[in-house]
């Protein structure tokens, strides 16, 4: 194994042993947060899947994208979440990364830029938590700096 390959492998650990120190549900929204990342990491999208999506309208790529997000619990994220928590059952995985992404689909859905950029952010995690109760205080910590990120 070549020295660029090993270093893949073991930055792919590293996210893997941070979200197997936390609850299944909060290690599949910090595994979620990463995706882009790990995908990056592992070589996706290949060159040949970027030359296609070059070739998309803004509806399929939308579409593509909602695709992704509603089968994420059937790709790369439940083998990094089970890697992470191996002794939970592969229902409660999927589970748990269904109701991540629902939960960062509800943080962008109520995110409206009306005032102070950060309350903004504020309320709008605030709202998603009380539709998805289940998470860590650092995990929506996490979650409002995802949404800042992505809103700025």
């Amino acid at each position: 194994m070549g020295q660029l390959e090993q270093s893949a492998d073991e930055e792919i650990a590293a996210f893997i042993a941070s979200a197997a120190k936390q609850p299944l549900l909060d290690a599949a929204f910090e595994l979620w947060r990463w995706r882009y990342r790990l995908d990056s990491i592992e070589g996706r999208p290949t060159a040949e899947e970027v030359r296609i999506n070059r070739t998309l309208t803004p509806e399929q790529i939308s579409a593509k994208c909602r695709r992704d997000r509603d089968h994420a619990h059937e790709g790369p994220m439940f083998l990094y979440l089970k890697r992470a928590h191996p002794q939970a059952s592969d229902d409660a995985v999927r589970q748990a990364i269904i109701i991540a992404v629902k939960f960062e689909d509800a943080t962008f859905k109520h995110f409206d830029w009306n005032g102070d950029f950060w309350d903004c952010v504020v309320r709008a995690v605030a709202q998603a938590a009380r539709q998805y109760p289940d998470f860590l205080k650092t995990t929506y910590r996490d979650a409002r700096n995802n949404v800042a990120y992505y809103m700025k």
